[in-house]
């Protein structure tokens, strides 16, 4: 399994705490750089990587340290130094939990995981020569076809860090599949479960019992041309693996907003506060931080992720989002520049423990003051049984059931008032905002009954007529 060491520590590491951490491995192996600087590798005297080292990243975030690695580690304000070892290297591992050892001994620091912690010289005594070259400089890639890149990770949570989204992108980018390996102990952050949702892209589980299958679906797997993919049977239907039938029962819940916004592309644009108006209305407190990848580091500030999302235009800007510890609250939001606009993609998911009450009554009270003040196009919003700290298992979950939708002013001048006010079924819609441009909220249910599916259905079969 690859091994990623974290080292983290009161203070910044300089160049000479790094160049230290680094000669690890002794004065034989080399240094070299990457993106600008910043990723530095240990290389072997043959040039291969050996380690990889992100640049060090200031948390600010209260929490952040807890939600991904775990209890008892340091948390914010910290500096985050993450170490990937290559796996091709029997020395790897060891050299990367040198590496961060040798940082946390320095800057009196802590190590996660902390058994992989040392200060040891590693020596290389591999045969280098006798294992292949890497297939690609990326130091999260472990194995390279022309199908798929593979992503082997045993850390207990998989986020979506700056390592996995450059992965993403380049395979993307050279149209091929992103696939992790985990053992079934394995949990996902949200963001990353977006991102290995949509084929070809995976989420492997490596099971001692059952085999390989995909941690989302259940599919059994196998390896084939190049790629995991499922094992048909001779109807040339894929089985689904008997780990992932078996669902823990939990009384916890999430409830998920998955909301729309249009504004116009002008200079007062201040982007994120439809965003922080919900978050404020159903927690009581506006977001704790944000960012491009996690672990989230900075502060919550709606001003720089405006100026970051204008400086990246016309290109699109894909932002986490994350609460105080002691609701967990996380939020992807997806800006992009169209004919009209500014448009806001946001699905904000906030865990709820069995003594917790979602505020499903603060529901409508929000769509009102999104669609009179925030530009709302569309809310949908809906409850599931799921884990209150908003990590995926790779196992079954059962599906959310919807609660209620929203439909803005521009929506509704398209679909039409009459015809919106009148679905065909027992529904009676809220009008929201002045008589003269109305929104309108349209209750679903309290998140119990699979019905709403069907009403949901039917309604958008309706609206969609128009």
């Amino acid at each position: 399994m690859t091994k990623d060491v974290i080292a983290l520590t009161p203070k910044m590491p300089d160049l000479s705490t790094l160049l230290a951490g680094l000669y690890a491995g002794g004065p034989d192996l080399g240094v070299n750089t990457l993106a600008d600087g910043a990723v530095i590798q240990l290389c072997a005297p043959d040039g291969r990587p050996l380690v990889s080292v992100e640049a060090p990243l200031l948390i600010q975030v209260p929490g952040e340290t807890t939600r991904l690695l775990g209890p008892g580690l340091p948390d914010s304000p910290v500096w985050w130094t993450e170490a990937r070892a290559s796996t091709a290297v029997a020395e790897g591992g060891r050299l990367a939990g040198s590496f961060a050892g040798r940082l946390a001994t320095v800057l009196n620091g802590s190590v996660w995981p902390r058994e992989a912690a040392s200060t040891d010289v590693v020596p290389l005594k591999s045969d280098i020569t006798a294992i292949p070259a890497p297939p690609t400089s990326a130091p999260a890639v472990d194995v390279l076809t022309t199908k798929t890149a593979v992503i082997i990770q045993d850390r207990s949570v998989v986020a979506m860090t700056s390592w996995l989204s450059d992965a993403l992108r380049t395979t993307t980018d050279n149209e091929r599949a992103l696939q992790i390996v985990t053992p079934p102990t394995t949990r996902l952050t949200l963001p990353t479960r977006t991102a290995l949702r949509g084929h070809p892209n995976r989420w492997v589980i490596q099971d001692p019992d059952c085999g390989y299958y995909d941690g989302l679906s259940g599919a059994v797997l196998h390896w084939h041309g190049g790629t995991f993919t499922p094992t048909l049977d001779e109807n040339g239907s894929a089985s689904v693996a008997e780990a992932f039938k078996t669902a823990t029962t939990t009384d916890e819940r999430q409830l998920v907003l998955s909301l729309r916004t249009q504004h116009p592309a002008d200079e007062d644009l201040v982007l994120g506060r439809a965003l922080e108006t919900a978050w404020q209305t159903l927690t009581g407190a506006p977001p704790a931080g944000w960012s491009t990848a996690e672990p989230v580091n900075l502060p919550w500030f709606t001003r720089r992720l405006t100026d970051l999302a204008r400086n990246r235009a016309p290109r699109p800007t894909w932002l986490i989002a994350v609460g105080h510890p002691d609701q967990p609250a996380l939020a992807t939001v997806s800006v992009t520049r169209t004919a009209a606009g500014v448009e806001e993609n946001i699905t904000l998911t906030l865990g709820y423990g069995q003594d917790e009450t979602p505020p499903l009554d603060a529901l409508e009270p929000l769509a009102r003051t999104l669609t009179t003040g925030h530009g709302l196009t569309s809310m949908l919003t809906s409850l599931r049984a799921a884990r209150r700290d908003l990590t995926v298992p790779p196992h079954f979950e059962t599906p959310p059931i919807p609660v209620s939708f929203t439909l803005g002013t521009e929506a509704i001048k398209d679909i039409g008032l009459t015809h919106a006010l009148r679905p065909p079924l027992n529904l009676t819609p809220i009008q929201l905002g002045p008589a003269g441009e109305p929104s309108l909220h349209y209750p679903l249910g309290d998140g119990t009954d699979a019905h709403a599916w069907t009403r949901l259905q039917q309604l958008t079969k309706h609206l969609r007529r128009a």
